[in-house]
């Protein structure tokens, strides 16, 4: 049993909301638990606070209460780091600087026992930087839970670069004991989740900033055709405006200003201003006690068109056939494989969101990626100032034959869900090429904590090995910036399927 005895105390150092999570979990859990922090008083209150908690359990009946009155007698508050001589772990939560965190675990190296294992809860500094204070780097390792941490399953495991493997399977079987789920992880800027869910903020920003679409209906878009829990926009005004840039601008930094990971020049503003989201009243959107939502842009009712033609098959949105013949929309079928696309009675055409943009053909209107054409409740199209009207109304009229709202964006090339979950798959082989954590452990990391409804490899099994190279692949030709250059593991990825299959890349 490599895990950590219940009869050994754990330490958390920290007493703010994570400090106070971890504890709470590893108390749950059964160990006895001392918490500290430098300000006087703080670890006395938390422990009132977590015993609060525990007593809401008991009245929801999700705790029994001779449980509940147990852990109340199994946690302390401790007086001094001197306190936690004895502990087999300790996990710090303190403020993100390096230098204190640094100071931390230099006093606790002398003061814990040679086989008590140190963890930090950090969720943007190096685990190695951390660790290369210590005298026995070996047995520092990140443990970074998610908030709330009682609530959240998913605890990234980070080994730092002098890690020991056997201090990370440790807390690896520890997660796994306190009834989490852990994923493995080397120490990378963003660890997994946050490394990987950039593009997620950062295309929905970059879409508003080109003036393709406002907030509100980028959030639409992402929610209930991309089938998101939550936008882009409404999800930073949950986590806080200045908590989230400051990640992106950390993993930025680190990764030596890379373009793939540029912070948002908007959200900059919105920070500058103290315009913070839902702590500050006043985000992306107006939380004040008596706000009206905005409503995202729905197209008015217009007729169906008569037929479609469809050429060639439509790949991710091939469902999309039965469903309009479902709707008693004829659908003839084109001998000459032409493409990928639907041509509508006006001879305009129809074409899923492939990186191009509309104003470089003669009438296309773009349609967006989803997760589920059958239970999306909302699909964006995307036209250029020459599309002509009646192709517009006939795509319009035809998704709203199908019973979807329609959202009319500007020409943004890959428009919103597709050229985000491109890029979120990239980063993601990018990630396992670069040996930062498996395909298994990448998709359970981004399922359970940020709640994407497929991992980065589902989304690329359900899509076709090439989609994902082939839509940034057209977008690095409009924006030669690098911003959307696939990554190498993406063009082995599909270049090698292409050469099983006996055609060329």
């Amino acid at each position: 049993m490599t895990a950590l005895d219940l009869s050994s105390p754990v330490a958390v150092v920290g007493a703010g909301t994570m400090g106070q999570g971890i504890a709470q979990v590893a108390l749950v859990a059964g160990h006895p638990v001392r918490l500290f922090d430098a300000v006087p008083g703080r670890a006395r209150e938390a422990a009132e606070a977590i015993g609060a908690r525990l007593d809401r359990l008991v009245a929801k009946d999700r705790m029994a209460g001779a449980d509940r009155d147990s852990a109340r007698a199994r946690l302390h508050a401790a007086e001094s780091l001197t306190d936690l001589a004895d502990c087999g772990l300790v996990v710090e939560a303190v403020l993100e600087r390096l230098d204190v965190k640094q100071e931390l675990f230099r006093a606790l190296e002398d003061i814990v026992g040679e086989d008590c294992l140190l963890a930090t809860n950090t969720s943007s500094l190096s685990v190695t930087a951390i660790g290369g204070a210590l005298r026995n780097p070996g047995r520092f390792v990140g443990l970074h839970f998610f908030n709330p941490a009682p609530v959240l399953p998913l605890v990234e495991v980070v080994s730092g670069f002098a890690t020991d493997v056997t201090s990370a399977t440790r807390a690896y079987e520890l997660a796994r004991v306190w009834g989490k789920t852990p994923v493995a992880c080397a120490d990378t800027p963003g660890f997994i989740v946050n490394r990987i869910a950039r593009p997620f903020y950062a295309e929905a920003f970059a879409v508003y900033e080109s003036q393709a679409a406002e907030p509100v209906t980028i959030d639409a878009i992402l929610r209930e055709c991309g089938g998101f829990r939550m936008g882009a926009f409404e999800l930073t005004d949950l986590i806080g405006q200045d908590v989230n840039e400051s990640v992106t601008h950390s993993v930025w930094q680190a990764f030596f200003q890379d373009v793939r990971f540029t912070p948002s020049l908007a959200q900059r503003r919105l920070v500058e201003s103290g315009r913070l989201g839902r702590k500050t009243g006043q985000g992306w959107y107006d939380h004040s006690e008596d706000a009206e939502r905005p409503e995202p842009h729905t197209a008015e009712p217009v007729t169906a068109p008569a037929y479609v033609v469809v050429e060639g098959d439509l790949g991710p949105a091939s469902d999309l056939l039965a469903l309009i013949r479902e709707a008693g929309i004829p659908v003839r079928e084109d001998e000459e494989d032409h493409g990928t696309r639907l041509v509508l009675p006006s001879g305009g055409q129809l074409a899923l969101a492939d990186g191009q943009t509309s104003v470089e053909f003669r009438d296309v209107v773009y349609f967006d990626l989803a997760l589920d054409y059958r239970r999306a409740t909302r699909i964006a199209l995307s036209a250029s100032q020459d599309t002509s009207p009646q192709t517009l109304a006939e795509a319009t009229g035809l998704f709203q034959a199908l019973g979807k709202d329609v959202s009319v964006i500007g020409d943004a090339p890959g428009m919103i869900v597709a050229r985000t979950v491109a890029r979120i798959i990239d980063l993601a082989h990018d990630a396992v090429a670069k040996g930062v954590a498996t395909k298994e452990d990448i998709d359970t990391a981004m399922r359970l904590g940020v709640n994407y409804p497929l991992g980065p490899f589902e989304w690329s099994r359900r899509l076709g090995r090439n989609w994902a190279y082939a839509l940034l692949d057209d977008l690095h030709l409009r924006d030669p910036s690098g911003r959307y250059a696939p990554s190498l593991a993406l063009y082995r990825h599909a270049y090698a399927s292409d050469k099983r299959e006996g055609t060329s890349s």
